[in-house]
């Protein structure tokens, strides 16, 4: 295609003036050589006044294939974010679909390149929720397996050899809700029409990345720790799972530099100014009657004030992850402000936590996992890692203010705003602890049978609800007749009789 530019300057050079240079006579521009009539030419004189060609530079070919989509930086009720472009460096087919990742939507799926390779398609068509849904599966998965040294992080179905995809149905039914289920490989997001409201309000789960971010994690803890499902563990355990689904969100947002750089300019490098990082799932919540989102993050919720509901138990170890990120985010700023730009500072601090995370979770235990086991290995790893003494002061005083642990070191520093946030070497009183006490071993959420009432529809699956958790933690593919496994052996037995 032609610039306009180059339209320009080809029209000068046709119609460009005969020069006449003192000394040399007329002479003719070479654009106009060939045109001459041959008595007016003299023989040589084309190929006497042409350079030759200059040879250009090889311009380095991207070692893979990679593919954009269009995806929403949030949700659509975001307005001041909208939407964004993201490159998937990996071969994906129509569909979307790669090796780890298909789509369904009958009707709509497989949806096709468009004519630059690419998967950007109009917002909230039923293009677009393919291609978003899978981009954001694509791109949790992907932020997890970069922590796991790049290597790829197992579905929990994925023993043996098997390679079989987990299948992402972005508009799978009506409902309020969304849900990941081993038993089907699938991720499911439905659709809802509010109590009043006219269909051109229909909530679809599929476009929040905060939804779809925070199922494809349980998707991904139940490959990290196929036990941790089961109803039968503590209540905190299945804190874990609903808290790792809402810092998924949090991470994978932070890893944007355009939505951690908005982020740092709307709060001016505070992490507890209210914004949108902290609020999770808008539309859903605002649909609900809840203006600041389904969740929050940045919250202040103790362990005593949540009994044995599991959503209400993972907020207070999710508020506990936030603030630590907060408070390591303003001491580097503080550390490195002169040679870093604040955004570069936050993308980090944000992945380094998360991967300080990640290794925590691999190293719990595979059944029954507490707060306290995760907030320990977060300790040992931090000190093995050689981390900075404020990192470990940082998590023993969150866990313990919220009533997760005992609190080993004083908090009259935190309680009073005197910690010293930018002394690297401050523990409080001299001691860096790396292994902290449960605050109360009596409490519900590690006594009481898990209350799952207000989870989501992961939770609420009966696989997980009835299949033990040593069945869970074995892996494997899980069939119908596991869940209905005590009813068939009941009837075995009498009609064995």
């Amino acid at each position: 295609m032609i610039h306009q530019e180059e339209l320009v300057q080809q029209q000068q050079q046709q119609y460009a003036p005969v020069q006449s240079m003192p000394g040399r006579g007329t002479e003719v521009p070479e654009s106009r050589i060939e045109r001459l009539a041959p008595q007016l030419r003299v023989e040589g004189a084309l190929r006497a006044t042409r350079r030759p060609a200059e040879r250009e530079v090889p311009i380095p070919v991207p070692a893979a294939a990679g593919h954009r989509f269009l995806i929403y930086k949030q949700d659509p009720s975001v307005a001041e974010l909208g939407v964004r472009l993201v490159f998937v460096p990996t071969v994906v087919l129509n569909g979307p679909t790669d090796a780890r990742i298909t789509t369904e939507l009958p009707g709509t799926a497989p949806v096709a390149r468009n004519a630059n390779g690419d998967f950007v398609f109009p917002p909230n068509s039923p293009q677009f929720d393919c291609a978003h849904t899978f981009a954001v599966v694509r791109e949790t998965l992907t932020m997890y397996e970069r922590h796991n040294g790049g290597n790829p992080i197992p579905f929990a179905w994925n023993v043996g050899g098997n390679t079989d995809r987990i299948t992402v149905f972005p508009r799978a039914g009506t409902g309020a809700n969304a849900f990941y289920s081993r038993t089907a490989k699938a991720l499911k997001f439905l659709f809802f029409t509010p109590q009043g409201q006219p269909p051109t309000a229909t909530v679809y789960t599929c476009r929040s990345l905060d939804i779809v971010s925070h199922e494809t994690g349980h998707a991904v803890l139940d490959g990290l720790k196929p036990g941790w499902l089961a109803a039968g563990n503590p209540p905190q355990t299945g804190g874990l799972h609903e808290a790792f689904g809402d810092i998924s969100a949090i991470f994978l947002a932070l890893s944007q530099p355009d939505q951690a750089e908005a982020l740092v300019a709307l709060t001016k490098a505070n992490l507890h100014d209210r914004s949108f990082l902290p609020a999770l799932a808008e539309e859903f919540g605002r649909a609900l009657g809840l203006p600041t989102g389904l969740r929050n993050a940045d919250n202040d919720l103790k362990l005593s004030q949540v009994g044995n509901e599991v959503h209400a138990i993972s907020q207070v170890f999710t508020g506990a992850i936030y603030d630590v990120l907060a408070d390591v985010f303003t001491f580097e700023l503080a550390a490195q402000r002169r040679a870093k730009d604040p955004t570069i500072i936050l993308i980090e601090v944000a992945s380094r936590l998360c991967k300080l995370l990640f290794d925590a979770i691999v190293a719990a235990p595979a059944t029954g996992a507490t707060y306290v086991d995760v907030a320990n290995k977060m300790l040992q790893i931090s000190a093995s890692r050689g981390d900075p003494a404020i990192y470990r002061t940082f998590i023993r005083n969150r866990f313990a203010v919220r009533e997760i642990t005992t609190a080993a070191t004083p908090l009259r520093d935190l309680m009073s705003g005197r910690v010293k946030m930018t002394e690297a070497d401050y523990t409080g009183d001299g001691r860096d602890v790396t292994e902290v006490e449960t605050h109360d071993e009596h409490s519900a959420s590690l006594r009481a049978e898990q209350d799952r009432s207000r989870c989501c529809g992961t939770m609420q699956m009966p696989e997980y609800r009835v299949v033990d958790a040593k069945k869970l933690a074995k892996r494997g593919t899980l069939e119908d007749d596991d869940i209905l496994r005590h009813e068939l052996d009941e009837l075995s037995r009498a009609f064995s009789k």
